[in-house]
């Protein structure tokens, strides 16, 4: 059973970002306000969910949250600020762009900056603790691996329906066929040489 929240007197929103071991494509992150006490029994950390239940609570969470957002970070401005720096850009983005300003964050991992002049407290593991920051894992995947189907329409060659732009054989071997896209991340390391690791 999650926790539904880290204190019991102030507004938390729960962050977390999805994409950040891929190939290609955005890095997406959620910040989400739930009700007091919210809970759902489908509701855990994203990567533990089927697709199926993923869907059925980012409809939940967006119809019952507080708040919620989504922003992202594009391959480009990865390469340039690298993936770390992303993920807390796109995690901060989000968190701007709530309806209602939060009194403390939830971020899941063990590292965060923010130019936000809102305290954070970081979690490692934390979408598999509390609700919030659950809820924050739901969105940001689904919104990614939409984001990833649609340009998967553009590029079918890579697989990004299935992989999501993730480092799979299929994606690699594509790779090596027909060469980077414009959304492949160009720091990443995109060689063939990977292959033998799988």
């Amino acid at each position: 059973m999650l926790k539904t929240s880290f204190t019991d007197d102030k507004t938390e929103a729960g962050c977390d970002e999805a994409g950040r071991g891929c190939l290609a494509g955005p890095v997406f992150a959620a910040a989400v306000i739930l009700p007091h006490g919210f809970s759902h029994p489908l509701l855990n950390d994203s990567k533990k969910m089927t697709e199926k239940n993923r869907y059925l609570l980012r409809d939940v969470i967006m119809r019952d949250a507080v708040a919620w957002a989504v922003a992202s970070v594009s391959p480009e401005e990865i390469d340039r600020i690298n993936i770390l720096n992303a993920s807390f850009a796109a995690m901060s983005r989000a968190v701007a762009k709530l309806q209602h300003r939060p009194e403390l964050l939830l971020v899941d991992g063990n590292r965060f900056r923010s130019e936000l002049d809102i305290p954070y407290q970081c979690i490692v593991g934390g979408d598999g603790l509390y609700a919030p920051i659950a809820a924050a894992s739901v969105l940001a995947k689904t919104f990614r691996d939409d984001e990833m189907k649609r340009l998967h329409e553009e590029f079918p060659q890579y697989g990004w329906d299935a992989n999501k732009g993730y480092p799979t054989r299929r994606h690699r071997l594509a790779i090596m066929k027909y060469g980077l896209t414009p959304y492949h991340r160009l720091t990443f390391n995109c060689s063939p040489d990977q292959l033998s690791l799988f």
